[in-house]
């Protein structure tokens, strides 16, 4: 085994994964693709005329929304005419923004960082954005920024709905492997803002919504749960099915949330629904393929001869693409022609109700994968050098410090010295302190953004030495 090479395969795999994380920060996103020319702004494929309004209100939520906020201001919003206003609030998470910031739209911490539930700081900012939003006329453009996270940071209960409920709902979903599609689907159903309802409260002559998206395939309603698309679903059956699915109808902490599900049609928003009806545009700056593309232009520029894909839903349960990502392994050890995998998705995690670890589904997908390339190792069917990585594009994943966790060839190997067993650490979900001891952990504290998460695997060139 040579260690040298190894070092070199794990931080290919490591700088593969940062120019995708790179690619989708508002950094990169605004510079590319947002401008102000005489009195035209440009966000994405839209562009509308500045000259018509006196006011510009900037509302947003979500891991990347304040950086989407400072670069907006940055390179479009401080080159207005001196008679366009402009005003904003965003609720983002502690730690994605200088505390010390100054601008004109109001950056509020409103949660702590590595705490993705909802929180009271949350609801009172949301009650500014819903402020905000509903004191709009004709005269103001009103753009909302949203990413993934959002959901959790914009936050309006209905009435009989509490902030505990709320806490519990994500709690329970999570705990019981639902996927981003069903978590979202109860909220729409128990919230004031979301499912279209915050476009509802809005009157301005246009709304741009500018997304960086962390759900597969890009659905408007469950991006930040859809808090300014109007879905044509009955939101209420929706969230009845999801718990349904999960085995969740009985569960003690919803009961609650399923009585009020049930009422729900027929209660009154409690946001005030303007008289006018607000066009809306909504724009996809970047998703999980923008990450994974980035990610193919690096592993070229470092030698690699790649294959990539991007899911289009949610992936399922984690046990199975660990098998897929150990498979993709296999088979580039055994060819010549690919060195380097590159996948992207998000998988569930189905927690045991007991005796349950640390960990997100990065990590625990790592876990797995070491576990399948153990036994591929004990049948002889890959014998190359190797480098495997799986994180979260936010920096975060699970409630840990975390963003995920990697490991090389020669760590199959250390895991035994070390007296690690895989199996115990899967059982309990603990993948974390499996790659503690191991030192596969990926730290790279919030990056201010959020696409799901990127998978590299890479083998040993054939074709040079490396």
């Amino acid at each position: 085994m040579n260690e040298r090479q190894q070092r070199s395969l794990t931080a290919d795999a490591l700088s593969i994964w940062l120019a995708g994380v790179e690619a989708v920060k508002p950094s990169s996103l605004f510079k590319n693709h947002a401008s102000l020319r005489n009195q035209w702004l440009t966000i994405g494929d839209e562009e509308t005329d500045v000259s018509l309004f006196e006011r510009i209100v900037v509302v947003g939520a979500g891991k990347a929304s304040a950086a989407m906020a400072i670069e907006l201001e940055c390179q479009c919003l401080s080159k207005l005419p001196r008679h366009i206003a402009v005003v904003g609030w965003i609720n983002a998470p502690e730690g994605s923004f200088d505390a010390e910031h100054q601008g004109r739209i109001h950056l509020h911490a409103a949660r702590p960082a590595g705490l993705n539930i909802p929180t009271q700081q949350a609801v009172d900012g949301t009650k500014r954005i819903v402020e905000l939003v509903s004191s709009c006329g004709e005269r103001d453009l009103c753009i909302v920024l949203l990413s993934g996270g959002g959901s959790a940071l914009l936050v309006a209960p209905i009435n009989g709905i509490s902030l505990i409920d709320k806490q519990l709902i994500a709690k329970r979903v999570a705990a019981s492997g639902g996927n981003i599609d069903q978590l979202n689907a109860i909220r729409r159903a128990v919230s004031s803002v979301k499912g279209g309802k915050l476009a509802r409260a809005c009157s301005a002559g246009k709304m741009f919504t500018v997304i960086v998206s962390d759900v597969l395939g890009d659905p408007l309603e469950t991006i930040a749960s859809g808090p300014t698309y109007e879905s044509f679903q009955e939101v209420c059956s929706l969230a009845r099915q999801a718990i349904h699915d999960l085995g969740l109808e009985h569960d003690p902490d919803l009961r609650r949330t399923i009585k009020q599900l049930n009422l729900a049609s027929a209660q009154p928003s409690t946001l005030p629904t303007a008289s006018g009806h607000v066009a809306v545009k909504h724009i996809v700056l970047a998703n999980n393929a923008t990450a994974v593309d980035a990610c193919g232009i690096k592993a070229v520029e470092l030698g690699y001869r790649y294959v990539m894909q991007s899911a289009l839903k949610s992936e399922g349960d984690v046990t199975g693409v660990s098998k897929s990502c150990a498979k993709a392994i296999v088979q580039m050890a055994q060819q010549s022609d690919i060195d380097c995998w590159i996948s992207g998705g998000e998988p569930t995690v189905t927690l045991p109700s007991e005796d349950c670890g640390r960990g997100g589904r990065n990590q625990q997908l790592a876990l797995l994968t070491l576990n399948e390339l153990l036994e591929c190792k004990a049948s002889g069917s890959v014998s190359v050098d190797f480098a495997f990585l799986s994180g979260g594009t936010d920096g975060e994943d699970g409630p840990t410090v975390a963003a995920g966790a990697m490991f090389g060839a020669r760590d199959l190997d250390r895991a035994r010295e070390l007296n690690l067993s895989p199996h115990e650490f899967v059982r309990r979900a603990d993948a974390y302190a499996f790659f503690e001891r191991l030192g596969g952990l990926i730290h790279t504290g919030p990056t201010g953004t959020n696409v799901c998460d990127v998978r590299i695997a890479l083998v040993a060139h054939k074709h040079a030495a490396h």
